[in-house]
């Protein structure tokens, strides 16, 4: 009787109500606190409220046009708040578009999406909050950044989707649509360290360009600063210190990278890498603070990462490393797929370490063989740099960056032999 009750009055509607209520107070809040703002904690708390109201009304009635109706006199009066007290340099869109975003969001909490509603209260709140940093970063942005931006979106958004989701060739291993998921993968990776070493500059130092270069490009990264600090010796330090740094964070980008392409795969490889990142930063500490240089040094020069040519280029690679590595696995066991490994990972870990997961998911490796795969190829990166360190920096680089990568390649390979 109490329960049917309890539905007769409408009261199992309150938590969508106070979830409402919750939304508008957080936007209102950070609405409170700007000076030209004519909407504030009251006015969005109670914007929230109409906007499940309106949901409640429409959905009994059967009248969906009540929403619209609702969030169009939300809107004029906004606008007519701005048009009556209009302040010099503040035109009040971005607070008129929050409050009907908070109308939305009452909305479709009503329709049982509360979850999502706060999510994107959460968001709003902060878009709202960090104006000035959001503006810093878009005015730090150039016309190639954009541009790179732009030539991602077409990657992921518009060539993707339209690739067959079909195998085809030797052993079932070519996958047009999985092939460029890959390529989108990379490319997205790249392209964040790549934007966010355009906006920080050389302001924030050697350890962020180190990981941000490492982000983007870790070759690159060796490659310009094994350069410029032999011609530039008094930057040689804090060249090694960005050198090791870049590449530790290989070894985080082939965890994220595996997290997304075989989460399976991930127990297996992680204590691996793990292993190998601890030691390496342990050294890499040692040396930075022994050292205990400020030295101010450039930004690294390397290229846009979603070019459609650098794009194509890893895609084509990693088809050739995929086949190859299911070729030789098929005639000569794991010892033809860590052939492959030894070989591709001189210059690009993030193939063949796709490829392994791809064969792992298409069940011709096991996961430990697929871990093995990939740290064989991590460690022949890992000697390809120091090579290139060597031959392009000299030995006064040379030396400490192998102590720091013998730290890795220790840590790696005793972990691997020992799980």
């Amino acid at each position: 009787m109490e329960f049917a009750l309890f539905n007769e009055n409408g009261l199992e509607h309150l938590p969508k109500f106070a979830i409402a209520l919750l939304i508008g107070l957080l936007i209102g809040t950070e609405r409170e606190l700007a000076p030209t703002a004519k909407a504030g904690i009251r006015t969005f708390a109670l914007v929230t409220l109409f906007g499940t109201l309106s949901g409640l009304i429409a959905e009994t009635a059967n009248a969906e046009w009540i929403i619209a109706v609702g969030a169009a006199l939300v809107g004029a009066m906004m606008i007519a708040a701005y048009l009556r007290d209009s302040i010099a340099g503040e035109s009040g869109s971005t607070t008129v578009i929050a409050v009907l975003v908070s109308y939305g969001l009452g909305t479709i909490v009503w329709y049982g999406y509360g979850q999502i509603a706060g999510m994107l209260a959460i968001i709003t709140t902060l878009l709202l909050y960090f104006k000035a940093e959001l503006h810093e970063v878009t005015h730090g942005l150039t016309r190639t950044d954009l541009v790179s931006i732009l030539q991602f979106a077409v990657l992921s958004v518009i060539v993707l989707p339209i690739l067959p989701d079909t195998n085809y060739g030797p052993f079932g291993t070519l996958n047009p649509h999985q092939t460029w998921l890959m390529v989108v993968l990379i490319s997205g990776v790249s392209l964040a360290g790549y934007l966010a070493l355009r906006i920080v500059g050389e302001r924030h130092g050697a350890p962020l360009l180190g990981l941000l270069g490492g982000l983007v490009s870790s070759t690159a990264t060796t490659v310009v600063y094994s350069r410029n600090g032999r011609a530039h010796p008094e930057i040689t330090k804090i060249a090694v210190i960005v050198i090791l740094l870049a590449n530790l964070v290989v070894l985080v980008r082939l965890m994220l990278v595996t997290a997304v392409a075989a989460i399976d795969v991930l127990p297996h490889l992680a204590p691996v890498l793990c292993t190998g990142l601890l030691l390496g930063l342990i050294g890499t500490f040692s040396i930075w603070r022994r050292w205990n240089t400020t030295t101010g040094i450039p930004m690294p020069e390397i290229s846009n990462p979603t070019e459609l040519r650098t794009a194509l280029g890893f895609g084509a690679l990693y088809a050739v490393v995929l086949l190859l590595s299911a070729w030789l696995s098929n005639i000569a066991g794991t010892r033809g797929l860590y052939m492959v490994a030894l070989f591709s990972g001189l210059t690009d870990v993030d193939a063949i370490t796709l490829s392994s997961l791809r064969l792992h998911e298409l069940g011709s490796l096991t996961a430990d063989e697929a871990v093995n795969a990939i740290s064989i190829a991590l460690l022949s990166n890992i000697a390809f740099k120091l090579g290139i360190v060597f031959a392009v920096g000299g030995a006064a680089m040379g030396w400490p960056v192998l102590r720091g990568m013998l730290l890795v390649a220790t840590g790696v390979g005793g972990a691997l032999v020992l799980l």
